[in-house]
């Protein structure tokens, strides 16, 4: 817990991704929209970059800003470049007039807008913003940007083809454990005492099976159906279940009837506001006509709301190495996505209908990709994840795509990162970053 806490103070004077990619992308674009779940650093990120600033949701003026919105909203947008309008989404139709300054002043950096949720009313927002607009998806923090990660192991020398593997990792497994459940919040990397730090995705929980599920689009949900849901979801992390397999698990302790379309809509509204982020399948040409899944796997954008879900603490993971491993694939995914956004990519799963499956697969927009076995270590799971990697490597039709970049199997402990004889490459998340 205390080599946690040094590395969190760590974390105050490193620049994130987000910060990096905000700046790439104001260079390019008159407006960029930063979205993500609630206490990610959003607004701390896009606070550093502006010259000036809204809080639309600030209640001295809250009320204000709305009637200015309806009858005079040019004037929220005068100030210096970049203008912060934090929470946009209270007005939507603020998102048509940045368009329309962009537009016509043809500049860009001008504005940025945050948000913690899709707009409820859409039906303000009368264009798309193509051409003026520019997304950012803000996710909690990667090991790396706590600094409870080396960076030894670069995702972007693997891409450019430096095969030169070497790393050491000093995460045991009591830390990964405590990382998994604490999560990537930046208010709990700042607390001293674990209790506290702990605590801090417990309250986050509440508040969103309390009042941020119903508040999203202004449609009253039931608060306990909310947590049952959110605990059926912790227990299908990293699964392909579908809204059925969902339905049945929620109606053991269910005391009402439950339809499929009851659970889309709770299930929405948790993707409206970025606690739930599914992967997509990959689909790559193979060499046979194997049939590939293509449902998407089910994730919480943090490993830390999984376990909260579950009232499960450190201890209790360490105690359960199996379920553990489940969560420490939801931590892995969540770093591997920051990781393949700051070299413009994204991240896929794989399985076919012969039972062949990937955990994750980091594919770029120039057609380079690497395919990642995740698993918490041991010679007995290194293995078996190698042998999956090697057989899909086998089945890819290069002569239609490229060969992966690299074949990983990472894991959470693991004193370094090293080649295997196969080609395979052996990574501990505390080694890695973009």
């Amino acid at each position: 817990m205390k080599l946690l806490h040094i590395m969190a103070i760590v974390f105050q004077y490193q620049k994130r991704i987000a910060d990096i990619l905000l700046e790439e992308k104001l260079e390019a674009m008159g407006a960029v929209l930063i979205e993500g779940p609630k206490a990610c650093g959003k607004t701390t990120t896009a606070e550093q970059q502006a010259k000036s600033i809204l809080y639309m949701d600030d209640p001295a003026s809250l009320q204000q800003n709305l009637l200015l919105a309806e009858t005079h909203i040019s004037r929220l947008l005068q100030g210096d470049t970049p203008r912060l309008i934090d929470e946009w989404q209270i007005a939507p139709q603020i998102w048509d007039a940045v368009r329309f300054e962009a537009d016509h002043r043809k500049e860009d950096g001008l504005y940025i807008l945050t948000g913690s949720a899709v707009p409820a009313d859409k039906s303000k927002i009368l264009h798309t913003g193509t051409g003026r607009f520019a997304w950012l998806t803000m996710r909690p923090m990667t090991l790396w940007e706590s600094g409870e990660s080396s960076g030894q192991v670069s995702l972007r020398k693997l891409f450019s083809g430096d095969g030169k593997i070497d790393g050491e990792n000093i995460l045991k497994m009591e830390d990964v454990a405590y990382a998994i459940c604490r999560g990537g919040w930046p208010k709990s990397l700042n607390k001293s005492n674990p209790r506290a730090a702990l605590r801090q995705v417990k309250e986050y929980l509440e508040a969103i099976c309390r009042s941020d599920i119903s508040r999203v689009d202004g449609v009253a949900r039931d608060e306990n159906r909310a947590r049952r849901l959110m605990r059926s979801y912790a227990r299908l992390q990293g699964a392909m279940a579908n809204i059925p397999t969902i339905v049945e698990d929620l109606k053991t302790n269910e005391p009402n009837y439950l339809s499929d379309e009851t659970v889309i809509a709770y299930i929405n509204a948790l993707k409206k506001i970025f606690v739930i982020e599914d992967m997509p399948a990959w689909n790559p040409n193979l060499r046979s006509k194997t049939a590939i899944r293509t449902s998407e796997t089910r994730y919480f954008v943090d490993p830390s709301i999984a376990v909260a879900a579950l009232g499960l603490g450190p201890n209790d993971l360490i105690n359960d190495l199996e379920t553990m491993g489940l969560f420490f694939e939801t931590l892995c995914v969540r770093d591997l996505r920051v990781y393949a956004d700051a070299n413009d990519g994204q991240v896929f799963h794989y399985r076919d209908k012969s039972g062949l499956e990937c955990d994750a697969v980091v594919h770029l927009r120039n057609g380079n990709y690497g395919i990642i076995e995740i698993k918490l270590g041991g010679e007995t799971r290194i293995e078996e994840g190698a042998k999956n990697l090697i057989a899909l490597s086998q089945k890819i039709d290069t002569t239609k795509m490229k060969a992966p970049s690299f074949k990983m199997v990472l894991t959470a402990i693991g004193q370094y990162a090293y080649h295997r004889p196969d080609g395979v490459i052996v990574v501990p998340v505390g080694c890695l970053k973009d």
